[in-house]
């Protein structure tokens, strides 16, 4: 009787480069695991279709080639490290979680990368301190699979992270701040709270109140009103505020709206080149998202009275289609007395997100 698994092995030496391709795919289907090896061999074929073809049979009969596969991320051929990295990245077990975390140090990114969705994917802690490394990584996509990774692992890689806040280079505190606050973990708030407070460098005190913000913490209000003071945290620090939605911090989001002078705003130059639009206009608009993110019913009649100035105007009928049926009285209210037609868009605006139609009410 023919050996069908034998005769596709053997075709994976042809020289016609489509029965090659055509062997490596029908031993995927097989899932033989005497398919594994010679597959292997195939990733070094010199047609890439036959290439890409072996990488996804390999995928398809996983765990006899697991062992094989963690070989390949040292072999000399780049781009036999590249496919098994990848083919790791979605069939890897615990078999090959130490030359994973050796993959992480690989100079090849793309290695890197996969190295590090591997890891998470096996929510391996061992490799939480090669993978805090990595945040660092000079190419994105290696850092932002290693901030995955991390979130996957979950609350066991907080405590290596929380180590590196305390380094010294501003960088390494930088990513692990950012890291926290993709974890969301609640035993990070105390630690991001000092670092929010007392960090030399202003951006990561503002990774830290974002951080807070995703985090999601009550604890995290009183220090975020707190930081609204210093010009450089203010905006991060409100929006942070918002995400958290606990209404303590309404009345200081309100007076920063009601504090708003929009004389001072007449005959300035245009927000391209005047950076106090930046520096003043952003807070007051994210204290307007804010405050519809909380949604205490207290903020509508400052919300509404918002749209009176072209300023926050557009923020203003956003957040007003937040509140439900309490903001359709109080607009559909305005919007009979109203005589600027500008206005009365961006009111007829935040009623049609609040699911009001005009033929509803008699204007």
């Amino acid at each position: 009787m023919a050996d069908s698994v034998a005769e596709q092995i053997a075709a994976l030496r042809d020289e016609d480069w489509g029965v090659r391709e055509d062997a490596a795919t029908a031993l995927g289907n097989f899932r033989d695991p005497r398919g594994a090896r010679p597959l292997i061999n195939a990733l070094r074929d010199s047609d890439r279709a036959v290439r890409t073809a072996a990488t996804v049979a390999l995928t398809a009969i996983g765990e006899p080639a697991m062992n094989d596969l963690g070989a390949c991320l040292r072999d000399p051929d780049l781009s036999v490290q590249e496919a098994a990295a990848s083919i790791l990245a979605t069939i890897a077990d615990g078999h090959v979680v130490e030359p994973l975390i050796s993959a992480l140090l690989n100079p090849n990114w793309v290695v890197r990368m996969h190295g590090a969705k591997a890891l998470g994917r096996l929510k391996a802690l061992q490799a939480v301190g090669t993978l805090i490394l990595l945040l660092q990584d000079k190419v994105p996509a290696v850092r932002d699979e290693s901030v995955a990774a991390l979130k996957a692992i979950g609350d066991a890689a907080v405590p290596s992270l929380v180590q590196s806040l305390k380094a010294p280079e501003w960088k390494v505190r930088l990513r692990a701040t950012e890291a926290l606050g993709a974890l969301s973990s609640a035993s990070a708030v105390e630690p991001l709270l000092e670092i929010l407070a007392h960090d030399p460098d202003i951006a990561i005190r503002q990774d830290a109140a974002r951080a807070l913000g995703e985090i999601g913490d009550p604890r995290a209000v009183e220090p975020l009103l707190h930081a609204t003071g210093d010009s450089r945290l203010r905006a991060p620090a409100i929006e942070a505020l918002g995400k958290i939605g606990d209404r303590r911090a309404v009345p200081s989001l309100l007076a920063m709206i009601r504090n708003l002078n929009t004389a001072d705003y007449e005959h300035r130059e245009s927000p391209c080149q005047d950076d106090r639009y930046h520096k003043e206009l952003v807070p007051i608009e994210a204290a307007v998202r804010a405050l519809a993110r909380i949604g205490d019913p207290k903020a509508l009649p400052v919300l509404v009275s918002a749209l009176q100035t072209s300023l926050i105007r557009a923020e203003a009928s956003e957040a007003l289609g937040a509140f439900g049926e309490p903001a359709v009285r109080l607009l559909v209210d305005r919007l009979k007395t109203e005589t600027d037609d500008n206005i009365r868009t961006y009111i007829k605006e935040a009623l049609a997100r609040l699911g009001w139609r005009p033929n509803r009410i008699r204007l």
